[in-house]
């Protein structure tokens, strides 16, 4: 089995035994900037898509595309993304993945029409698919024991906060309209980010590659594309363009897709071979038990909030910040919980996971109370307690999960395995987004945004009992 190499870039050493941890506390940090600026971008354009419809004549089609086109994307090339990263190293992919993310925010930014930031949007996704899966590679291949649950801890940290920031970051951003920039300015505060993050990871990122990396795996990759464009596309555009042929054409051909995918993948494993997506990995229990609790849980977190930012800004006349600002919350306990997950994790092991499930369904009933009994008096008082103490078992649970699903895939095989990891993640929430969004629209324009909220929040709920349910079965311990 082949080995992962750590090469320490210049002035960075790393000291003692070859096996020693490289990566410092100021690599994590850069790591973990360039891990949250992709969901932020995931998430923060919820809020800003009134403005956004309103500057550019979007129309509910192109607005759908300006979210889809950036999850479609990101989505398609997680994975390649993480065979790259095995193949030329993960440090310069981050590099390059991190560059083409800031050239593509500005372009975003600056678009004059709606086609163009949805053109733009797909590239922004394209860069961060680049960048994403050597964060977690490169954790998996230059930290161990300790320091690496504590890594590990940390990105679990920054992924569920960052999806919260991003709604709050966008309503305040939109509404400090900084120098007239509108909802542009969304996009240009990457630029800046970027910068300082290039700087830093220069510096402080470990050059870390696979010694014996597989070629890329060409028809896996065709056929990947095409499983999950053919899924998202159409759940995501659908209701936006009524349903039209394309879309169903595209529903039927997925599990062909799918399917074929699993066999050119499986073949070229027995054939020793390396696929892009090894169906040996699933060997490994922990990682198919933890992608298993994956899929429920981003799909209810993904459709929440969309959901949210949708009845807050369009249900109860909240501005952008005010929207923002409801979430909160939620973000501070989810950090607070995140934190406190790595020590109880050491005490009572994967029933933490459990136990957050069990207190994420506590807070998404708070708000189906509130909806039902207080609406349209809604405000942030009346939504702290439900949005807090859901973010809370939330905040317990993510980190967990991300660590069990790779706690047993080998360095050599660290930018696969999150490559998959995070493709799963990524389409989950896409796939919340779409199916979420698209009921709780439905039912707005029928039965009103309090009755569609309500049946939204209880089929998240739903997903909720799939993953306690699913958490039983997690092995004890995690690595």
């Amino acid at each position: 089995m082949s080995e992962t190499r750590v090469l320490p870039p210049t002035p960075v050493r790393a000291t003692g035994t070859s096996n020693e941890p490289a990566l410092g506390p100021l690599g994590l940090f850069t790591l973990l900037l360039g891990a949250a600026l992709p969901l932020i971008d995931f998430f923060i354009v919820n809020v800003a898509l009134p403005t956004i419809d309103h500057d550019l004549a979007a129309g509910p089609a192109l607005l759908e595309l300006v979210i889809a086109g950036y999850g479609l994307s990101y989505a398609v090339l997680l994975v390649l993304g993480g065979r790259l990263g095995d193949m030329f190293g993960r440090r310069r992919l981050f590099l390059v993945g991190m560059a083409a993310f800031g050239l593509t925010s500005l372009a975003c930014g600056l678009a004059p029409d709606a086609w163009t930031l949805v053109g733009a949007r797909v590239a922004q996704g394209a860069a961060a698919a680049l960048m994403l899966p050597q964060v977690l590679a490169t954790i998996q291949s230059a930290t161990a024991g300790p320091r690496r649950a504590r890594a590990m801890g940390l990105y679990g940290a920054t992924a569920g906060l960052s999806m919260v920031a991003g709604q709050i970051l966008g309503g305040v951003l939109v509404a400090a309209d900084v120098a007239g920039s509108g909802w542009r300015a969304v996009f240009l505060v990457n630029v800046p980010v970027v910068l300082i993050g290039l700087v830093l990871a220069a510096r402080s990122v470990p050059r870390t590659r696979s010694a014996h990396p597989a070629p890329v795996d060409v028809p896996g990759t065709v056929l990947l594309a095409v499983a999950l464009l053919t899924l998202l596309a159409p759940l995501t555009e659908g209701r936006a363009a009524g349903w039209p042929l394309w879309t169903w054409v595209a529903l039927a051909v997925f599990p062909l897709a799918a399917v074929a995918f699993y066999r050119v993948e499986r073949h070229a494993d027995r054939q020793g071979r390396t696929p892009l997506v090894p169906p040996s990995l699933f060997g490994l229990l922990s990682l198919r038990r933890g992608l298993a609790l994956v899929l429920p849980f981003s799909i209810g977190f993904g459709g929440f909030m969309f959901v949210i930012a949708v009845a807050l800004q369009q249900g109860l006349g909240m501005g952008a910040v005010a929207s923002g600002l409801a979430l909160v919350p939620m973000a501070v306990a989810f950090f607070g919980a995140s934190l406190a997950g790595p020590r109880l994790v050491v005490r009572y092991g994967t029933r933490i996971v459990t136990a957050g499930s069990v207190l994420q369904a506590v807070g998404i009933a708070l708000l189906v109370l509130t909806v039902r009994r207080d609406w349209p008096d809604v405000g942030f008082l009346e939504l702290m307690p439900g949005v807090a103490l859901a973010g809370f078992g939330q905040g317990l649970q993510l980190p967990v999960i991300f660590r069990l699903v790779l706690s047993e895939i080998p360095a050599e095989r660290a930018g696969v395995g999150s490559g998959v990891m995070v493709t799963t993640q990524q389409s989950a929430l896409a796939l919340g987004v779409a199916t979420l969004g698209s009921l709780f629209l439905s039912l707005a324009g029928s039965g009103g945004m309090r009755q569609a909220l309500t049946v939204t929040l209880l089929v998240q709920l739903g997903m909720i009992a799939l993953t306690a349910l699913l958490s039983l079965r997690l092995p004890r311990t995690v690595s």
